[in-house]
């Protein structure tokens, strides 16, 4: 079977993004992001979801995380919808419940590589102070759950799926977000195997 990839490149006034996708890979990456937290949240989704992702961002963070975060969202999940092709005996639908020590996340099994966007975000925690990289000086900047569901909604935008995650408890932000990240790779795993038992496309519609 042929590997599905694409390569985009996403070039505004506010971000510069550079992604390479193989869906069909073994769970390489190569993140060079200016916010080492989301580069490490980035490398498990593609750990976790068997993906070999190259990535390479900048951004105007001296105005704030926004138009990256965003930014980044769309251009992965760009990636994905090009690299999936005409979805031809894809499993579709992905699920998974992760543990990551007192956190545990669930991305439901309304997962589903459809062709119709929605997204649904059920977590809560504080800001969280994250370094990020201006030129050669290290800031701080803050992180929220609003600045998380910005991410996913890009993603879900551009790549066409249907996405619910709901985080079910939790004390340490970072683990939260780890067990997120996490659950979101493994649900989109198994959300884009090929089942060889399926003809076609995976709809009563003849299309997605």
């Amino acid at each position: 079977m042929k590997k599905r990839k694409a390569k985009i490149h996403r070039k505004t006034k506010e971000t510069n993004i550079k992604i390479e996708l193989n869906i069909d890979g073994t769970g390489k990456s190569k993140i060079e992001y200016p916010i080492p937290f989301i580069a490490h949240m980035l490398t498990l989704f593609s750990k976790h979801g068997l993906f070999d992702l190259n990535l390479v961002a900048k951004g105007d963070l001296e105005i704030d995380l926004h138009h990256l975060v965003e930014d980044t969202g769309l251009t992965l999940g760009e990636a994905f919808n090009k690299a999936l092709g005409k979805k031809l005996k894809l499993e579709r639908y992905g699920h998974a419940i992760i543990p990551m020590d007192e956190s545990l996340a669930e991305v439901r099994a309304a997962l589903d590589i459809s062709g119709r966007p929605h997204f649904t975000f059920k977590a809560k925690f504080p800001k969280e102070l994250l370094y990020a990289e201006i030129g050669k000086d290290r800031v701080k900047l803050s992180f929220d759950a609003e600045m998380l569901r910005e991410f996913f909604e890009s993603f879900v935008y551009k790549a066409g799926i249907s996405l619910h995650i709901d985080l079910v408890r939790g004390k340490n932000t970072h683990h939260k977000v780890e067990a997120i990240f996490k659950g979101f790779g493994v649900a989109m795993r198994k959300a884009c195997k090929i089942n060889p038992r399926k003809k076609g496309v995976p709809s009563t519609k003849g299309m997605l």
